[in-house]
């Protein structure tokens, strides 16, 4: 938007605001508000449960949120406008309540655990990672009671936890939160004339990509009516290729979330799907007769199977490496950060008597935001209070669901999980580096070893890795709105409500999509949902309860990824502390680390998402910049909404009329000479 203002002061966006009453906070949290969240809660949930069960990959809603609630109410008001109703004026405080709203309950399927912890406790995430054996109080299935409850006891927790904190992130320190800035300064071009003729191009083009790929995926299921059938099973790179996994399928969640994600990402995404699927399994499957017996049962840890578990404990191996590095290195940040803010102001109180040193003037739009945003405060008092009360209801409550956990197992878990909130909540908002995943394994890793295997260690983590899961990001997520609400002049009471409103309708609306999924999840055979990061998680849990005996070799090539994994993390932070242009191309060891639960058309088909982005930059940066995202929002929507009937066909054994299946010329020879033979039989 054009920004007016004194030339003194810079560009102002407040100042073109000003003649513009400013709603009390009970007028922003509006009926219409949250029935759009509703519904747009509901729909993203679905998208986002796809991503979760099939790559784990969760992109930001913010920016997509805040552009279907704008259409959306912007559509109402204007019906009523046509009919000669009256209504109250739509304002981008209710834009930014709208937004807050659905991404708190969308992204409820990631810190409620639906792809993760949550699921790594059932039955079939057991079978996958071949630790069914390590059964009994060690699985546990989530039931629709079971979840909703223990959703309702831990999701609001989080929203406490991180109130006090909200003046010195963002008054005082001033933290950035990229994503909740940009989204606020999306919602204010919103709400001016050359802003709303932009976001009716935006929306135009999000409701054509998801049309166009949800019509891609039914047209893609019409022909998969048996195993390896349809366009999605093209042997891009030949049969050989195809194989193992390397192959083009134009997923459109997957090319949309390549789209997203940076291409750093991506390649390395790719690259690991060569190192371990390209390489490592073959040289593995060689190793037969030689690592292990060649007559053992496929189901047996001590053969080929064991080293499929040994795959999942490199990913962690991995993940663990860089995560643990990461930590070490963003505490040091945030130390640095922290300590270099606290000696500016004590050197401009150290010169404020002798004038030696000026104070920072406040702009328009810093001191407008300030007033609103401190004006209606939260009591810390109500904040710490309800963290309290709230956390000993869990610690009451929660063992009485899980019985594998205490009560002090859950209060202890409380007692630290506002520390990593803080630091999570600091790194968001200075770098957009959330690190609730790294938290979550690491208690994974304590809780599985206090716990212990015989008192169901493995369930019993992963449920305490819920608690603190469900407070920090939460936390982090809560805060961003905050500067969203800051930014476009929302009451922080407006955001708080708000959040309580879509964490509740999360907790009900996600467990419910979930048992879709879960039944699709637990029945198909297919490669389709893949839930790489339940593997993960109970893989972790397993092996920190200490039940598992490892096939030979196992704890070697463990080791040395997770040697590389530092190695890697030392050698990115090192180019980029001096600035060398191989920053740039120094893989992700994170990337890397999940591509090895992955089939390698996954990590393709993001790159060719990035290619498309690419090529796009290449001809007109300025659109790409604003459109590139919203068509990848389309295509993720698109494909993603197919899913939930997808999941209701194979639960109801609705099969697909027919079967496109690709042979090499050998299959497709004695093929013909069978049909032949059947034909002449007759």
């Amino acid at each position: 938007m054009e920004s007016v203002g004194d030339p003194r002061e810079g560009p102002s966006t407040e100042r073109a605001f000003e003649v513009k009453p400013l709603p009390p906070w009970t007028e922003q949290v509006t009926g219409r508000a949250v029935a759009a969240s509703l519904a747009l809660g509901a729909a993203l949930s679905g998208v986002m449960m796809n991503l979760v069960f099939t790559s784990g990959i969760i992109p930001s809603l913010n920016i997509t949120a805040g552009l279907l609630g704008f259409f959306l109410l912007r559509a109402w008001t204007r019906l009523l406008d046509q009919i000669g109703v009256p209504r109250q004026p739509f304002t981008r405080q209710e834009t930014a309540v709208v937004q807050t709203c659905v991404v708190a309950c969308a992204s409820m399927t990631h810190s409620g655990g639906y792809g993760s912890y949550l699921l790594a406790m059932d039955r079939r995430t057991a079978e996958k990672t071949s630790t069914l054996d390590v059964g009994g109080a060690n699985v546990s299935e989530p039931t629709l009671g079971r979840m909703v409850a223990f959703s309702f006891l831990v999701s609001f927790v989080g929203l406490l936890a991180i109130v006090p904190m909200r003046k010195t992130m963002i008054i005082r320190h001033r933290l950035t939160f990229p994503s909740g800035s940009a989204t606020a300064h999306l919602i204010n071009s919103f709400h001016t004339p050359h802003g709303a003729m932009q976001a009716k191009r935006q929306v135009a083009l999000v409701i054509q990509s998801c049309l166009g790929s949800f019509c891609w995926s039914v047209f893609q299921w019409f022909y998969t009516g048996g195993p390896n059938c349809g366009f999605t099973a093209f042997p891009t790179f030949g049969l050989e290729a195809f194989n193992r996994g390397f192959f083009i399928n134009l997923n459109g969640t997957y090319v949309g979330v390549g789209m997203i994600s940076p291409y750093l990402i991506n390649v390395s995404m790719l690259v690991g799907s060569i190192i371990s699927w390209g390489f490592m399994w073959p040289y593995i499957t060689s190793k037969r007769g030689i690592w292990y017996d060649a007559n053992l049962q496929e189901s047996s840890l001590k053969g080929l199977n064991g080293y499929k578990v040994t795959t999942v404990f490199g990913a962690i191996a991995m993940v663990l490496g860089d995560g643990l590095f990461q930590l070490v290195v963003i505490s040091l940040r945030t130390i640095h950060t922290m300590r270099r803010h606290q000696l500016a102001a004590e050197t401009l109180r150290s010169f404020s008597d002798l004038d030696a040193m000026p104070r920072p003037v406040l702009s328009f739009d810093d001191r407008r935001r300030t007033q609103v945003f401190l004006r209606e405060h939260i009591p810390s008092t109500f904040a710490i209070a309800g963290y309290v009360v709230l956390a000993l209801l869990s610690s009451v409550a929660v063992p009485l669901i899980y019985g594998q956990v205490r009560f002090y197992h859950v209060a202890a878990a409380y007692a630290f999980a506002p520390l990593l909130a803080f630091c999570n909540a600091y790194g968001t908002g200075v770098a957009e580096t959330n690190f609730s995943a790294q938290y979550n394994k690491l208690v994974i890793l304590l809780f599985a070893s206090w716990i212990g295997v015989r008192s169901g260690g493995i369930v019993g983590s992963l449920v305490i890795c819920g608690v603190v899961s469900s407070v920090v990001s939460t936390a982090s997520d809560f805060m961003s709105d905050f500067k969203t609400g800051y930014l476009t002049l929302t009451s922080p009471r407006a955001t708080f409500v708000s959040q309580v409103i879509g964490t509740a309708i999360g907790c009900v609306v996600n467990p419910a999509v979930f048992n879709a999924f879960h039944h699709f999840y637990d029945t198909n055979t297919k490669k389709a949902y893949q839930a790489p990061l339940a593997k993960l998680y109970r893989a972790i849990a397993v092996l920190a309860a200490g039940d598992l005996e490892l096939p030979q070799h196992c704890l070697g090539i463990s080791v040395a990824l997770f040697a590389m994994a530092v190695a890697v993390g030392a050698a990115r932070e090192v180019a980029a502390l001096n600035r060398w242009r191989a920053q740039h191309y120094i893989p992700s060891v994170t990337g890397m680390a999940v591509s090895f639960l992955l089939v390698p058309a996954v990590s393709i088909d993001m790159c060719v998402g990035s290619l498309i982005l690419y090529a796009w930059n290449q001809m007109d940066r300025e659109a790409a910049q604003v459109f590139a995202p919203v068509l990848a929002s389309g295509l993720i929507c698109g494909d993603g909404l197919f899913s939930i009937p997808h999941a209701l066909l194979a639960r109801y054994e609705v099969t697909p009329p027919i079967c496109i299946k690709f042979l090499s010329r050998e299959h497709n020879e004695l093929l013909d000479a069978y049909l032949q033979e059947r034909a002449k039989s007759r």
